[in-house]
Parts: C-alpha cells; sequence; structure tokens
C-alpha cells in the first residue's frame, strides 16, 4: 500500500509549474506521486509525475531525466517535458510528465482475468521491440516487472494487445553514473535476473530474464519466485523457473531460453523480437481474431494504475490458499476474489486438466461477496446458475461452493469459492474447513495492511486507507 504524503491531495485542481492542471492522483509510491493533469497550453490529458519534497535521491532522479530525455519508441511511456516548479507549500518538486495511458498496467489486468496465449504473445513482442531499441541505445532498465508494462487501450475494441514500458527510476545508461555499488542489488525481488540477486555485474539479458518471468506469470498467474529479498534470491539462484507442462513448445522452449541463468544463452534484440513475431502468428490462428485484452465493459477512460487493494494482497498465501481449497474437494478450481472499488481482484488455482481451457475465460464474473456460504450442487438444476457462461460456455461448470471473507466487524471483503465441472456436495465439516481457510486469508490481508501502516508511520508518512467495499447481492454465478 503506497503512503500519502503530505501536500499530495492539496494540489488537486491546481495549475502546477504554470501550465499543468492536476485533476486526481492516479498512482502513489515511496518516491512520487502521479496525477492525471490538463495540459493548460496544449488542452491536452497528460500524467505528471510530481516526486516527493525531500525525499529520495536527487541524482537519482535527475538520472531518470535525462535516460527519458533520450528515448523515443513507440513502445516506452516517454517524457513530454521536466523540470522542478514549486508546489502550494512553496516547495521545490521535480516533475516528469508523460502521456497519459488508458488502459490497465499488467499486474493489475492479470489480477482480473487470464490473458490468452495469443495476447501473451503480443505483449512479449511489444516489449522485446522495446527493449532492442533500449539496449541499443545502451540502457539498462533493471526493473521489468507487470506493473511497469502499461496495456493501452484505444477504446475501439481493438483485438491486438499493445503494451507499453515504463519507470525507468533505476535504469542504467552510458549518460548516467553507475550509482549501484558492487555487490548491492537494485530491483523488484520477485522479477530480478540471478546476476542480479547475487550483486553481480548487469547486462541487456537481465531484462530479458525478467520478462521471462513476467511472461511465465501471465501463463501460470503466480509469482515463480515470490517472498521477501534474501527469500526469492536464494530460489532462483539454486533452481530454474517451472515451466508448465501443459504449454505449446514454442512457448516451453522460449521461456526456458529467456529463463536460463546462464546470461549468454539467452535471446536478446532481433533474435527475440524474431522469436516472439513468430509465436504471435501461431497464436494467432489458434485464437478467434474478435477477442479482446478489455473486457467489453471496462470504462473507456480508465487509467493505467495499481489500485491500492493490491499491494496488500500476500500473493504467495492466496495461492496456497486455493490450492488447499481445491485438494479439499478433490476440484480443479479454486478462487479468492476481493471486491474493491466495484471490481474484483483475484487469485486462482486451475487442475492440469482444465488449465488450457480456463485461460480462455474471464473467471473474474465467476463470484461475488454473498453474507452466508453458497452451495450449488448441480448448476443445470439450480435457477441461480441459468444463463451463466461459466455453466453454459466451454468450462461446463455444476459444482460450486463459496464462503465470504469477513472482516472481524462482519464486513464482507470477498469469496474464497470451489468450482468443478462435475455435480458434487459439500458437508458441514468440509463447509466449516473452507471457512477457517478464508479466515486465515482475512487475517493474512489484516495482517499485511497493518505491517505497511506501521511502516509507513514509522517513516513520518499517512498510508493511503483501503478503498470502502461494497456488498453485492445477486446471483453467484453470473453473466
Amino acid at each position: 500500500m503506497a503512503a500519502h504524503h503530505d501536500g499530495d491531495d492539496d494540489l488537486i485542481s491546481r495549475v502546477f509549474a504554470d501550465r499543468y492542471r492536476l485533476d486526481a492522483v492516479v498512482g502513489r509510491g515511496g518516491m512520487a506521486t502521479v496525477y492525471r493533469a490538463h495540459d493548460e497550453s496544449l488542452g491536452r490529458q497528460v500524467a505528471v509525475k510530481l516526486f516527493h519534497a525531500g525525499i529520495g535521491d536527487v541524482s537519482q532522479q535527475e538520472s531518470e531525466f535525462v535516460v527519458l530525455a533520450a528515448l523515443d519508441h513507440h513502445g516506452l511511456v516517454t517524457m513530454i517535458d521536466a523540470g522542478v516548479a514549486s508546489d502550494s507549500n512553496g516547495r521545490s518538486r521535480r516533475y516528469i510528465v508523460m502521456p497519459l495511458v488508458l488502459g490497465a498496467n499488467l499486474a493489475t489486468r492479470l489480477f482480473e482475468a487470464p490473458i490468452s496465449a495469443r495476447h501473451i504473445g503480443e505483449i512479449g513482442y511489444d516489449m522485446a521491440e522495446v527493449l532492442e531499441y533500449i539496449h541499443g541505445k545502451r540502457v539498462i532498465h533493471r526493473d521489468i516487472k507487470p506493473s511497469n508494462i502499461l496495456l493501452v487501450d484505444y477504446g475501439n475494441g481493438a483485438t491486438r494487445a499493445r503494451a507499453k514500458l515504463a519507470d525507468f527510476g533505476i535504469a542504467l545508461s552510458d549518460e548516467v553514473e553507475r550509482m549501484t555499488a558492487q555487490g548491492m542489488t537494485t530491483g523488484t525481488a520477485a522479477y530480478l535476473s540471478p546476476e542480479q540477486a547475487s550483486g553481480g555485474e548487469v547486462t541487456t539479458a537481465s531484462d530479458i530474464y525478467s520478462l521471462g518471468l513476467v511472461l511465465l506469470e501471465c501463463f501460470t498467474l503466480r509469482k515463480e519466485f515470490p517472498g521477501a529479498m534474501v527469500e526469492s534470491a536464494v530460489a532462483r539462484l539454486s533452481r530454474d523457473p517451472r515451466i508448465p507442462e501443459d504449454l505449446p513448445e514454442h512457448w516451453r522452449g522460449l521461456l526456458r531460453a529467456m529463463t536460463s541463468r546462464n546470461p549468454a544463452e539467452r535471446p536478446q534484440g532481433r533474435e527475440l523480437v524474431s522469436i516472439l513475431k513468430q509465436i504471435v502468428i501461431a497464436e494467432s490462428g489458434r485464437h478467434k481474431d474478435s477477442e479482446t485484452l478489455f473486457p467489453p465493459d471496462r470504462p473507456a477512460d480508465a487509467i493505467a494504475d495499481t489500485p491500492t487493494v493490491l499491494d496488500s494482497l500476500p500473493t504467495e498465501s492466496l495461492h496456497r490458499a486455493t490450492a488447499l481449497a481445491a485438494r479439499m474437494f478433490a476440484a480443479p478450481i479454486s478462487i479468492v476474489s476481493v471486491v474493491d472499488h466495484d471490481r474484483t481482484w483475484f487469485t486462482s488455482h486451475y487442475g492440469a486438466e482444465v488449465a488450457h481451457i480456463a485461460r480462455e475465460v474471464d473467471l473474474s464474473k465467476a463470484t461475488v461477496p454473498q453474507a452466508e456460504p453458497v452451495i450449488v450442487e448441480d448448476a443445470r438444476n439450480d435457477p441461480r446458475a441459468q444463463g451463466s457462461s461459466l455453466v453454459e460456455g466451454p468450462l461446463a461448470i455444476r459444482f460450486y461452493v463459496g464462503v465470504p471473507l469477513k472482516r472481524g466487524d462482519g464486513q464482507v471483503i470477498g469469496t474464497l469459492s470451489v468450482l468443478d465441472f462435475k455435480p458434487g456436495s459439500a458437508s458441514p465439516g468440509q463447509v466449516e474447513n473452507l471457512q477457517d481457510i478464508a479466515a486465515i486469508i482475512v487475517a493474512q490481508l489484516e495482517l499485511r495492511r497493518e505491517g505497511q501502516r506501521w511502516a509507513s508511520e514509522s517513516s513520518g508518512s499517512i498510508p493511503t486507507p483501503v478503498s470502502g467495499v461494497r456488498v453485492v447481492r445477486e446471483s453467484i454465478l453470473r453473466n
């Protein structure tokens, strides 16, 4: 959960740097706040990244200016303007102005629903092209991860996924002094290359490894090396990522190569672009042309930011909880869903027998919060499930059991559910066990939130509160 810094909201509706009217906060981080803004000079919507006053390394902020100023590519979120100006409290603030990207970042999109193999290939192809470009400019990004990959929604129902790379805050280039000392680790723990994790020399191959982990996560919907820095680093230094057996060989071969522990074995530049282009061609023949990356009911003006609720989800714990729930019922699918801002974020477990189908189906609409347990023994004979695409579509769901995720005050914030394509039943003891798992999930969510609040207060900042959660009462298996 990102910290809230004094003065962030005081700037709303004000004109900053005599040009940019700040409309709303769309993202917060430890170093900066990002605003949706209106360029008063040119009459267009932009994103303004405003660095916090007195926080962070000024030389690092300047290095981001230098790197972005030298880059221009359709796969990048480029810099329109930059400088230093005074905020409403008279403090000098460095800022960067960028195009406003409508859509979602990849981390957000993965929580909404699985992504088809064709779209994964298109995202990978766009990232391969942009990495070929920046590496040719002798720039290493060093922080390739889902939240730094923005998926563009042009609002025209386009079927081709378009991705842009963002955030060059820790990038290295020949124009910027390499301030990271040997033996120090910079980047995000779950996506570090082995050489980053061990504090070794970082080359362009490091970005390729990180992208490989991102593409793998698009298929598995879970981080391959979760946990804190040390735990995550030790894991990747001791084993290769686990590539699902059910993936086509062209994907298995590419992901193995991209995540090789030997940097020299990873495909780069034109070679990687060519491989992913061929994969996109192959996947386009297997998927219908009409499918789109974004759900048709998604707001056309949604901003590509990360909702704060995602920062509070202990991902690995949720994956283990869903796997346990599925094993308890010998079922192929289990889902944890959390409703926030009228949208559902979920973590799911798929059995091998349905994984290839489930990736093509939007399971984010499988459940809505209910105050009491819900059991559907045979959806064909249950009026609550009539007309559901999950029942009548390719998954042909027949059995469903769901229990609420309840906070200590009784507020329902989500659901833990188990689904099967065979009719089934749930005994009182099984429902009670499922409720115990749900209680553990809620405890994990609360513990994570309290830990982040403590950390924010210790640093003198106030955390952004988790958004209000509404309880929706309607058919549990909805269209």
